[in-house]
């Protein structure tokens, strides 16, 4: 039987949920750290020519504002630029109900023909004498501006941001100071340019002796000379290398450090101190103090140099206590505050510009908008999330980590009316200023352990426990997972070994054998 190929139409009635683009805009802004926010709005002011931002302070913006009364009629607008900022006027901008504008941007009506005469007044240009204006100010780019020999407005040196230099740099530095002649300066710099992060040399010398068609000797001497530069034990092949290269440089080549680490290595890894001291026919205290003369020197010398840049965490909120209340403040400085550009909303009203340029600006205007809601929905929710975070969290703020309790984006999404989704978003990526701390917000959120009492124990509060007890424990004498699971029963937290282990493996502490000293 053929088969047959049929065109038809179909009319179905269905409801579907569909994100605009608006929506997908605020759910972005809404889960961006601080720097994040400040890129994402950089970027739309280089595409936005009706977006520009606001240099003028909060407070300045307080104190030129006049509050009216009552019952007098608002003031005329006496600016043609409408400020545009997430930040709401004048009593709580943040707070729900209390002065939140109904529209974030206020654009205010100006004289259409304003942008027609300033137009106009560019046409001025022509008549003007280039030749004296260039007699008189110089065009040389670098006597444009005069020196700025103030220091009040100079910016301190502790401000200023330098580039992280990296292991290569500083050991290439110390290279071209060094008396080597130049084929061996070549040949260090190819050893340089070999190290890993950690300023070990991974590759064979046989291979950078061919890649550089010598012998394999002058590899290997010239990196006995690489590995005498700062810092000591960089270019080692190995850690038991990189050990003895630093204790040669502190003068305990022949030391029974030394000797520990080029014979027993493994051994002094698993703390087989017994073991160690009876193959070196010394006692056990000796071998101890060996111990801790390696355990100040630094397995990997690049650690200090290179690497991924710094974050700087910037808060989103500030949480301070006002007697027996704790208050929430936004962090509004970090916030960019934007306008609407008036050059371009004249252009936008001039009855003369053409349909294209007004329906394009219009189009601008309308991204505006919704880009500073966004901004003023995401610290609103901000707002919200932190009041709530308090009402439940009120023990940690009053007595530290030790008192922090379960918490689930449930009850936070419950207590405020907004989805567990939007609450995640709200406190990834945002930092808390508090009186014990700065803490991300996704901190307050732990899972719970089952106490004695019936009452459930916050999984952090336990770790906190576990360190305490580590950090209190005899150096000679560790406590072992089940000492510590024991001791945590007493304190009425019901705990088995093995969660012992995890959360204290999640801490970074070694097992109790790896902790035990001796000497």
């Amino acid at each position: 039987m053929p088969l047959e190929v049929k065109l038809g139409q179909n009319l179905q009635l269905r409801q579907q949920l569909v994100m605009t683009p608006q929506l997908q805009q605020a759910i972005k802004i809404l889960q961006l750290s601080l720097p994040e926010l400040e890129m994402t709005v950089q970027s739309e002011l280089e595409q936005n020519p009706m977006l520009e931002p606001l240099d003028q302070s909060p407070a300045e913006a307080a104190s030129d504002t006049p509050i009216p009364d009552e019952d007098s009629e608002p003031p005329e607008p006496d600016r043609a630029e409408a400020e545009v900022s997430p930040v709401g006027e004048p009593v709580d901008d943040w707070e729900p109900g209390a002065g939140a504008p109904e529209e974030p941007i206020r654009v205010l009506e100006t004289e259409a023909h304003d942008a027609a005469i300033e137009i106009r007044e560019t046409d001025g240009l022509e008549k003007l004498d280039w030749r004296e204006y260039l007699e008189t100010y110089s065009n040389n780019w670098q006597e444009s501006a005069p020196p700025d020999t103030d220091d009040d407005h100079r910016s301190a040196l502790e401000n200023t941001a330098l580039r992280r230099g990296s292991i290569e740099d500083h050991l290439m530095w110390q290279l071209r100071m060094s008396s080597l002649s130049e084929a061996d300066q070549r040949i260090g710099a190819t050893i340089i340019y070999n190290l890993n992060d950690d300023g070990y040399l991974e590759t064979p010398l046989e291979e950078l002796a061919a890649q550089l068609e010598i012998d394999t000797a002058d590899v290997e001497r010239v990196l006995r000379r690489v590995q005498r530069f700062d810092p000591p034990g960089v270019a080692a092949r190995d850690l038991r290398e990189c050990l003895l290269i630093q204790l040669a440089n502190l003068g305990m080549e022949d030391s029974l450090a030394a000797r520990v680490v080029s014979d027993h290595l493994d051994l002094l890894e698993k703390h087989r101190y017994g073991e160690i001291a009876k193959q070196l026919g010394v006692s056990v205290e000796m071998i101890g103090h060996a111990h801790k003369v390696i355990a100040l020197l630094e397995p990997k010398p690049g650690r200090d140099y290179g690497g991924a840049e710094p974050t700087y965490v910037v808060p989103d909120v500030y949480i301070h206590k006002v007697g027996e209340d704790y208050m929430v403040t936004l962090n509004r400085d970090a916030v960019p505050r934007l306008r609407i550009a008036g050059y371009y909303q004249r252009v936008m009203n001039d009855a003369n510009s053409a349909p294209e340029t007004r329906e394009y600006l219009q189009e601008r205007l309308r991204s505006a908008k919704w880009l500073v809601k966004s901004i003023y929905q995401r610290q609103q929710t901000i707002f919200k999330v932190a009041n709530s975070i308090v009402k439940f969290q009120r023990a940690f703020f009053d007595h530290g980590v030790s008192h922090l309790k379960p918490l689930v984006l449930k009850d936070v999404a419950d207590d405020i009316g907004m989805h567990e989704s939007t609450i995640s978003r709200a406190t990834a990526n945002k930092y808390a200023h508090t009186p014990q701390g700065i803490f991300e917000l996704k901190f307050f959120f732990t899972s719970g352990v089952k106490g004695s009492g019936g009452e459930d124990v916050s999984a952090e509060t336990v770790k906190e426990q576990i360190r305490e007890l580590v950090s209190a424990e005899p150096p000679n004498n560790p406590l072992s997972d089940q000492a510590i699971a024991e001791t945590l029963r007493s304190r009425q937290i019901n705990i088995a070994r093995r969660t012992v282990a995890k959360y204290r493996q999640a801490l970074g502490i070694l097992p109790s054998a790896n902790r035990k000293q001796v000497g």
